[in-house]
């Protein structure tokens, strides 16, 4: 259990929750409270400070709500696991993570032919009602779901099956059968979590979540991948190195 310095200005117009979540949160990117790191209860931490609980329940579920505490049961309040940056390139997610240490892990929940829509079918420059292969992963970074991810790719591209993108990113994959992936169209949003992918992510409903539409080509043009993935952006951040021209 980690016990932290917070000094508090009662006379302050700041109010006294927030001093107590700026204080917790300088130490957590000072390295103070390292990821797993855990707080006292609310209890005890109340009463050390001489504050109401209240007050420490809403400075915490400050943090939890900035992603930078969590609350597990039996365990009590922790410090997550840093942020995953993650530069924009031409790679997978699988294979960042690995190259970063992270522990990767991939849940498979859907993989099998389907018709793709017209959205879909216009990006991938086939008739809608086109049967595709449809795959739908959750992936995890040290034990913690990250993201969820939606591909399609034309049927027969590459033998993929359930055990192995448990065990290799898609894009390994698909190197390792032949395809020449050399360029990709790119978009970038953000959106509220619906109730079902909070479920997934392990957020709240309505927790930020950031968006991936992804198209990849390859050395002939030809579209070999389409991708829509959810991001959770308490845990994860895109990176872009601008050049002037």
């Amino acid at each position: 259990m980690t016990q932290l310095a917070i000094d508090l200005d009662r006379s302050s117009p700041v109010p006294l929750y927030f001093q107590v979540a700026e204080q917790i949160s300088e130490a957590i990117r000072r390295g103070d409270l390292p990821p797993g790191s855990r707080l006292d209860n609310e209890i005890l931490l109340a009463g050390r400070l001489g504050l109401s609980r209240p007050t420490i329940r809403q400075a915490i579920q400050y943090l939890v709500d900035k992603g930078l505490l969590v609350r597990k049961r039996g365990v009590g309040t922790q410090v997550v696991h840093g942020q995953i940056r993650r530069s924009i390139e031409l790679t997978g997610l699988y294979d960042d993570l690995r190259r970063a240490g992270q522990e990767p892990a991939t849940r498979v929940l859907l993989l099998g032919p389907a018709p793709v829509g017209e959205d879909v079918a216009a990006t991938l420059g086939v008739a809608p009602g086109t049967e595709m292969l449809r795959l739908e992963r959750i992936r995890y970074a040290t034990g913690e779901p990250l993201a969820l991810l939606h591909n399609w790719l034309p049927c027969g591209l590459a033998p993929l099956t359930a055990e192995g993108l448990r065990e290799h990113g898609l894009y390994e994959t698909l190197r390792a059968s032949g395809v020449r992936m050399r360029v990709a169209n790119q978009r970038m949003g953000a959106r509220a979590a619906t109730a079902a992918e909070a479920r997934l992510l392990g957020e709240r409903r309505g927790a930020p979540l950031l968006t991936l539409i992804r198209t990849t080509y390859d050395d002939q043009g030809r579209a070999v991948e389409h991708g829509s993935h959810l991001y959770r952006a308490s845990h994860y951040s895109l990176e872009v190195t601008l050049i002037e021209r």
